[in-house]
């Protein structure tokens, strides 16, 4: 059923570019320092393929993406704005395509908002300092939390420790 749900997000999602976003997002959290620049200035900082993921609420085709696979101990930061978001021990395997995580640095570094685009309602996930798109939360994850934070690999950068 996870790798059902996944496939049918990316396939009405994939790239999301001509996707018109009217998305309200909420002010960032206590202690984050709020980003913000023009979309022109985003679409010179990202690539191509990362401003659509990132600021256009796309997503990479399953199964492709560079940090998928990445096993090494480390950090995920968000590529837009370099937040830390997940570290490599919340990291497993949920054979859905995206890189997965049961929880993230911390609930400060995340916003969560309804995502009702589909036939069904899911929580997309962004970054609280720039508002980068970074995927999607389930709760069919693993212990302790429960929980799945799908997230693009072209939204986040890898640090090695």
């Amino acid at each position: 059923m996870k790798l059902f749900i996944s496939l049918c997000l990316s396939l009405l999602c994939i790239i999301g570019c001509n996707a018109q976003d009217s998305t309200k997002v909420p002010p960032s959290k206590a202690g984050t320092v709020k980003i913000v620049k023009s979309d022109s200035a985003w679409k010179e900082a990202l690539s191509y393929e990362d401003y659509c993921i990132i600021r256009k609420k796309g997503t990479e085709i399953p199964f492709t993406g560079t940090l998928l696979y990445n096993s090494e101990p480390g950090s995920y930061h968000c590529k837009a704005c370099d937040q830390l978001l997940f570290s490599s021990d919340a990291k497993f395997d949920s054979g859905t395509g995206w890189p997965s995580f049961f929880e993230p640095a911390s609930k400060q570094v995340i916003t969560e908002i309804e995502d009702k685009r589909y036939t069904f309602t899911t929580f997309e996930v962004l970054c609280s300092a720039c508002e980068a798109h970074l995927g999607h939360v389930f709760d069919d994850g693993p212990k302790p939390t429960g929980l799945r934070y799908c997230i693009n690999s072209a939204s986040m950068i890898f640090k090695k420790k």
